[in-house]
């Protein structure tokens, strides 16, 4: 796929209910998620999009205090469901004044959010991953094939610790790393990894994002192996608070359209950048294995790979192999959501695949998608306070299902990618 020069032969598909997204002969169905709540009724659950849920637990996960749970997106009724912790009747009013789903919880955000604090400080061993499931009020912790012996004894004291209810481990059949090597494709110092927007930074220059663990790795890169440089790295962050990098064109006049190729002469254009939110749909290109699909599962996730601890991911069930990294992750409609970083597993046996939210990476490196002007959000639904989700790590559609108690070990499901 080219994000940088697009033929002007390619279909230029574009605007919510208008983007047939075609890959390899595959026709992905359309969703009926853009009415968001025309015509419902003022306090009762209304329908509305992934994007419009996120916005509105900007706003209202804030007001709710010690009283919020978390939340997500239920794709199948097109509902936003926010955990409640305890009786106050006065909290359940608002969430369903407000157009969304209340739900009784256990443990409130803030619980969780210390649990996660608390595994940083007692089980970051290469190979872990933690994210916070608002699907079953838990942390969901995942460990890979090469957590074994005294690194497995750690963690799960770790998760025990945290109480009942609070915490469970599942097991993951891969190994996590990032996935660099083969991807859309940029080629530098023998790697090869995918672009995955492009921008224009501060000073009005074209240039696109990529991976962070791409940027560390290579300052140049082009568009062909051993081909002439066409981008400098400017910025890169990984390991630590993101893996994200910054690459600027180094041909000041270089096209680089806002949009995303996904094959067989269909392009997606790209109209701006938005914060996840658990159980919305999303599509992730790579040069690698292409177009797939699946679900977010999670927000603010973080996962130690043997280079070091990333935090602030999205976590999903798309798949994804080496060379992937980098490559977009974005929505039927035109959204810019992520950037590919790793994972475990392949797209053949699934696995779990974390990207870096565009929102948060535009803000770090003061760059705006496409030419600029779009909304580029603010920084990500479940940075701050009353994001949307708090992390869920469900498995595909159903998510995943409740522990019967903390250390609980559950064999992961496979992730699902369309394709």
């Amino acid at each position: 796929m080219s994000h940088r020069r697009i033929p002007k032969r390619k279909a230029v598909l574009a605007g919510a209910g208008a983007v047939g997204i075609v890959a390899a002969a595959i026709l992905l169905p359309q969703a009926n998620a853009s009415q968001d709540g025309a015509g419902e009724q003022s306090g009762s659950p209304r329908k509305m999009s992934a994007a419009s849920a996120a916005q509105l637990l900007q706003q209202l996960g804030k007001q709710l205090g010690d009283s919020y749970g978390g939340a997500y997106y239920d794709a199948g009724k097109q509902q936003l469901v926010v955990n409640v912790v305890g009786n106050d009747n006065n909290v359940n009013v608002e969430v369903t004044r407000a157009g969304a789903v209340a739900r009784s919880v256990q443990n409130s955000r803030s619980a969780l959010v210390s649990a996660m604090d608390s595994l940083g400080d007692k089980a970051s061993v290469p190979g872990t991953a933690w994210a916070i499931d608002p699907r079953t009020n838990q942390v969901l912790v995942t460990a890979d094939r090469t957590v074994t012996g005294e690194r497995w004894d750690t963690v799960e004291g770790a998760v025990r610790a945290l109480g009942d209810g609070v915490a469970r481990i599942q097991k993951s059949k891969g190994v996590f790393k990032p996935f660099i090597e083969g991807g859309d494709a940029i080629f530098g110092g023998g790697s090869r990894c995918s672009l995955g927007f492009n921008v224009t930074t501060q000073d009005g220059r074209p240039g696109f994002l990529t991976a962070g663990h791409c940027g560390v790795a290579v300052e140049q890169w082009s568009e062909q192996q051993n081909g002439a440089p066409i981008g400098t790295v400017q910025e890169a962050v990984f390991p630590g608070e993101g893996d994200f990098a910054l690459v600027t064109y180094d041909d000041p006049n270089t096209q680089a359209p806002s949009a995303v190729d996904i094959g067989d002469g269909q392009i997606v254009e790209i109209g701006q950048a938005i914060d996840a939110a658990v159980g919305q749909e999303v599509f992730r290109m790579g040069s690698t294995t292409g177009l797939r699909g699946g679900q977010v599962t999670g927000l603010n996730a973080t996962v130690n790979y043997p280079e070091g601890t990333v935090s602030g991911l999205i976590q999903t069930d798309v798949c994804a192999e080496p060379g992937d990294s980098g490559g977009a992750l974005f929505t039927r409609d035109g959204n810019a959501v992520g950037l590919t970083s790793g994972g475990s597993g392949d797209c053949t046996s699934g696995g779990e695949t974390f990207f870096q939210p565009v929102t948060t990476a535009l803000a770090a490196v003061g760059a705006q998608i496409g030419a600029g002007g779009a909304d580029q959000g603010d920084g990500g639904a479940d940075q701050g306070d009353g994001g949307t989700g708090d992390g869920g790590a469900g498995q595909g559609d159903g998510g995943v299902g409740e522990g019967d108690g903390d250390g609980a070990v559950e064999e992961g499901g496979e992730g699902h990618g369309i394709g």
